[in-house]
């Protein structure tokens, strides 16, 4: 298999952060010590390479949302974690009760991990991992009846993603997907300010508004809802006794900010379901 210049630049950048951390990336900031010393190699290289880990102390609010539209009517569904990194969103779908969970990426590395953590986690055999192109993905049509997607469109060519998920998702079926948003003009300039955490195709590719609803194109069915302004003000404070109630307090400022139609695109996240394939789309 040949791959573009990008593509193999991809699978340089993730194996590298995958060698470092080895399962639950996004909560290593957080995490006590046993949860680092179980799954964080080398200190410096952490430090260096998962700087960016501390904003996301603040996120309970939008994996609660995920889980919320993720989770629902799981038991017995045949789901996908597309581009699972790690493989810890497939095993929890298996956890919750899915029948068959298959994790897709492009990196060995991040595929050998989920292997070994589904196997710890004693979901082995309900898991299946695999190295795969997630553009070009080896499925059958209509075999998925829930897809998770967390951070990876914008690693991706999206028209190519979003025709190959509406292939592979059945008729009734959901994908759910959580994505950083590229609108507010600090964040951006933080992103271009560390170029080592992320690929430049990465940076260039944020989505916002407009190439989520593009999903409309391929999805009848697109429901958006954005998290994260007023909460990113407590990430300096997230060892404080006092993190939780702060945090709590900003959330419900966001609740009022973010449902203003175009202040909310200032968000750091969004979480989508997109719904109702459309399979003549090519």
């Amino acid at each position: 298999m040949i791959l573009e210049d990008r593509k193999i630049k991809e699978i340089e950048h993730s194996d590298r952060r995958r060698s470092i951390v080895t399962a639950y990336e996004y909560q290593t900031d957080s995490a006590d010590y046993h949860c680092k010393q179980n799954f964080t190699e080398g200190s410096d290289e952490y430090v260096k390479h998962f700087s960016n880990m501390k904003f996301y102390s603040i996120t309970q609010s939008s994996f609660a949302h995920r889980d919320s539209l993720l989770y629902e009517n799981i038991a017995g569904a045949v789901a996908l974690d597309y581009c699972c990194g790690n493989g810890e969103v497939a095993i929890e779908m298996a956890r919750r009760g899915a029948k068959k969970v298959m994790g897709i990426d492009i990196s060995e590395v991040a595929i050998k991990n989920a292997q070994e953590l589904a196997r710890v986690q004693g979901v082995g055999d309900i898991c299946e991992f695999r190295v795969m192109d997630a553009e070009h993905t080896e499925f059958a049509d209509n075999t998925f009846d829930i897809v998770h997607e967390y951070g990876a469109l914008h690693h991706l060519d999206l028209k190519a993603a979003f025709a190959e998920l509406s292939r592979i998702l059945k008729p009734d079926g959901k994908l759910v997907c959580t994505e950083a948003m590229r609108h507010n003009p600090l964040i951006h300039w933080y992103r271009n300010r560390t170029p080592h955490l992320r690929t430049q195709w990465e940076v260039e590719h944020i989505l916002g508004v407009p190439e989520i609803n593009s999903g409309g194109a391929f999805f009848s069915s697109v429901n958006m809802r954005m998290f994260h302004l007023a909460a990113l003000a407590a990430v300096q404070f997230r060892k404080a006794s006092f993190f939780r109630p702060l945090l709590a307090t900003l959330e419900m400022i966001d609740n009022f900010i973010l449902s203003i139609p175009y202040l909310n695109r200032l968000a750091w996240v969004a979480v989508v379901e997109y719904r109702k394939p459309r399979k003549s789309v090519k």
